[in-house]
Order: structure tokens, then sequence, then C-alpha cells
């Protein structure tokens, strides 16, 4: 299988239990395909670069999975003819999915990072010096 990442923006308009059945049925969609579902993740409302069918903003949601090439094209008709999806696009990431996001813990300790960061900067520079 292959890894995958879809971005889709949900019509803005849509909020609440609504918007959560949204994210829940193209998760379902994935599960029912035996996709394995990385990452969801939620971008939030946002002002569109541009109008797409009308608005002006939309909620972005991002999701990372393994899957075959059936289950993508699965998924994309789905979206195409679902009225609560402004845009979506899928691209394939060869090199596998990477986590670049922060733990919950790294955000508290922001600063004492950047401090170690800088002591071993310091330490490096002394030491070539």
């Amino acid at each position: 299988m292959r890894t995958y990442e879809t971005i889709y923006i949900v019509h803005p308009e849509i909020v609440g239990d609504g918007y959560t059945a949204v994210i829940d049925k193209f998760k379902g969609i994935l599960t029912d395909q035996q996709a394995n579902v990385l990452k969801i993740d939620e971008w939030g409302t946002r002002k569109l670069a541009y109008t797409v069918k009308k608005q002006g903003r939309g909620t972005y949601v991002l999701m990372a999975y393994e899957a075959g090439p059936t289950v993508i094209a699965e998924l994309e008709r789905r979206m195409r003819i679902d009225e609560n999806i402004i845009k979506f696009q899928t691209i394939l990431l060869e090199g596998g999915y990477q986590d670049t996001s922060l733990p919950a813990e790294g955000v508290e300790n922001a600063e004492g990072s950047e401090a170690a960061v800088a002591a071993v900067a310091a330490e490096t520079t002394a030491t070539a010096e």
C-alpha cells in the first residue's frame, strides 16, 4: 500500500455535529476500503485565496493514510458528489508519512528547547575556534 495525503475544504456553514459527521464520513470510507488512517488534522476555518463555489472561507481538513489506488478513486468520487466539500486534492507521499507536528508538551517547553539549542550552538562555536 502507498501513503497518500488528502486535503479537503468543508463548506464554512457546516459546523458542530454536521462538521464532525463529514469528517467521520470520509474516515469511514477509508476504513471500509481497508485503508490505514494515519492522521486526521483539522486546520480550522480560514479565508480562501480566491472564491470557490461562491465561498470566500472554508474549513480545512488534512488526512494522511495508506491505501491502494482503487481506494483513492472511490474517495475522490464521493468527495465530488458531496455538496459539503468545496475543494479537495490528493497527493502521493513517495517517502511515506512523517508527522511534523509538535507534541503537546513541546509547546510548553519551547523556551527551554530554544535555550538548549542556543547552548549547543555556543558550545559548537567555542569548540570550532
